[in-house]
């Protein structure tokens, strides 16, 4: 199920302990063997310390329609999400209490760029330097809203992630359609195959723009077209004033693994309310191309 959010409190689940498994000690004389604990065991234990309870990327907008505002306010609400006291509470109410996460930008369908590799967030120390990381980065903008292409560079990564999670999420934040590369929704499905949940932060606080590519109904499509996945969801930003409080909120939904209290009713599940192939025509019939 497909659900919506707006902003509000986030309660948490407690915490699940584990226990170390103890060696069997073979009869006879007595020696130290780098063997003594069966491999399985070893496996086990490396497991464990390698699991965490969400693997998440963030992929961020960064195209033109995005003024240099709107991009800093977005960096900064990222870093400073990752370093507040709810984030870090509801990290240790977590199964594990640590999360993997990475971050990029994206604007075409051939122009992502990493600013975060794989990093993990176990506590307050982990939180400062992913956040430091975020903010040492220039602020740069690009041409193009590739969605589709944000999707399928972000598929990829949880492979090369070197711990395992109990969930994976792909968080895309943007402020119009896709206008460029494959259609969204055949992204969206391939994401979706894997078992990846899909959540979107579509960000309105501009009135809709000839010179922008902007659409009324951002929400709508990100809903309709983007999202996906178990407990999926979208919070929409339309006050410049909450943006930092709609990322935080976000995120500590994704970390403690919450869904939001009320669903969205669709009119139809299977047909979208808003054309999937908006961005696309907006450009054709611009461009002519």
């Amino acid at each position: 199920m497909r659900l919506l959010f707006s902003i509000g409190a986030v309660l948490v689940a407690g915490m699940l302990a584990g226990g170390d498994v103890a060696s069997i000690a073979a009869p006879g004389p007595k020696f130290e063997s780098p063997g003594s604990r069966s491999q399985s065991q070893r496996l086990a234990a490396d497991k464990d310390a390698q699991t965490v309870d969400v693997e998440l990327i963030l992929a961020v907008d960064v195209s033109y329609s995005m003024d240099m505002d709107e991009l800093a306010v977005q960096r900064e609400g990222y870093a400073q999400a990752i370093q507040s006291k709810e984030f870090l509470q509801a990290l240790k109410l977590g199964p594990n209490g640590r999360i993997a996460v990475t971050y990029f930008e994206w604007a075409a369908s051939s122009d992502q760029k990493m600013i975060i590799p794989w990093r993990l967030v176990d506590g307050p120390e982990t939180a400062d330097a992913v956040a430091a990381e975020i903010m040492k980065t220039p602020i740069r903008r690009a041409s193009r809203t590739s969605i589709s292409g944000a999707i399928t560079f972000a598929m990829p990564l949880f492979d090369e992630d070197p711990y395992r999670g109990l969930r994976r999420v792909i968080d895309i934040s943007g402020d119009g359609p896709n206008n460029n590369g494959g259609p969204v929704t055949v992204a969206r499905d391939a994401a979706l195959e894997k078992g990846i949940v899909i959540n979107g932060l579509p960000i309105m606080v501009k009135e809709p723009s000839y010179s922008t590519m902007d659409i009324d109904n951002l929400d709508l499509y990100y809903e309709d077209c983007v999202i996906g996945g178990p407990g999926s969801f979208v919070i929409t930003i339309k006050d410049r004033d909450k943006f930092k409080e709609a990322i935080r909120t976000k995120l500590l939904m994704e970390v403690a693994g919450r869904t939001p209290e009320r669903p969205v009713m669709r009119v139809a599940d299977k047909e979208p309310r808003v054309n999937c192939l908006i961005g696309e025509k907006i450009w054709s019939d611009r461009w002519g191309r």
